[in-house]
């Protein structure tokens, strides 16, 4: 089982009563609601800093080459993009 940690929150009752009926929605407590939201909101931050990280170590050259090449094969079957 995965460690818990208490935290006494407080939330404006609009944004409460919001939660509440998201997380009966959802079939979920409005704890669980709360954590689950918690979480996806530190992973976006945290795939932000990875890819502004990486952003940083880019050869922008290197890459500029590589889309610029004009060898390879054409699109082999079943490569198409559907119209639409």
């Amino acid at each position: 089982m995965a460690r818990t940690s208490t935290y006494p929150l407080r939330l404006p009752v609009s944004i409460k009563s919001e939660a509440e009926k998201l997380a009966a929605f959802e079939g979920t407590s409005l704890n669980q609601f709360v954590a689950t939201a918690v979480a996806e909101k530190v992973a976006a931050l945290r795939t932000a800093s990875y890819f502004a990280e990486r952003r940083g170590r880019a050869d922008w050259e290197a890459s500029d080459r590589l889309m610029g090449r004009k060898r390879g094969e054409p699109p082999r079957r079943g490569d198409e993009l559907e119209e639409g």
